[in-house]
């Protein structure tokens, strides 16, 4: 049986935006008329520590609150944490690995033990770093989890993107993560078919 919910689970760094992304996409859910949950999970709480959040995403009520344990999706936002945390856990031989990396897919394959499904990788911190002049990646991953998943429309991220951070980054600042999720997205959906 298919399950209804669907499960993502991020790897960061502390200051890359997992917890952001992690609500910008569950946020995005709900205004696509979905039910959503998005949640870190705290360890170290310094820039720079391996971190990870959740997304959960269904078209029912969400009765489940603990850390995602069988992702459907998982969302590396630094390719360093391959192979030292342990990214793989519970996945299984459907669950789409999405990478911010220069490697191609076949070598995060080879460095890391991966018996999951389809991998992704995209240059998410060259997107950003084009588009928002900042090195965070978790714009662009978002564009690339709608590319490769189709889970969320892109509209309704966007309109998050201008309803959350139009006082906090200007219309500049806004215009600028909506380019980078579009860059993102057109990217993963380019080789998605291939």
């Amino acid at each position: 049986m298919k399950k209804r919910m669907k499960e993502v689970r991020w790897h960061g760094r502390g200051g890359q935006g997992a917890k952001t992304a992690a609500f910008l996409l569950a946020e995005a859910a709900m205004d696509d008329g979905k039910y959503f949950q998005g949640f870190p999970e705290y360890g170290p709480e310094r820039e720079g520590a391996p971190i990870k959040a959740y997304t959960r995403i269904s078209d029912r009520p969400i009765l489940q609150h603990d850390a995602v344990s069988d992702p459907d999706v998982v969302i590396v936002l630094d390719d360093t944490l391959l192979g030292s945390v342990p990214v793989t856990d519970g996945v299984v031989e459907d669950t789409i690995l999405m990478v911010n990396t220069k490697m191609t897919p076949d070598e995060v394959v080879k460095k890391i033990d991966w018996h999951g499904g389809r991998v992704y990788t995209i240059k998410a911190t060259d997107i950003a770093m084009e588009t928002i002049g900042k090195p965070i990646p978790n714009t662009p991953m978002i564009g690339a989890f709608i590319g490769a998943t189709g889970m969320i429309n892109e509209k309704a991220l966007e309109s998050k993107i201008s309803h959350k951070f139009l006082k906090k980054l200007g219309q500049e600042g806004v215009d600028a993560n909506i380019e980078a999720v579009r860059k993102a997205r057109k990217a993963i959906a380019e080789v998605k078919d291939k």
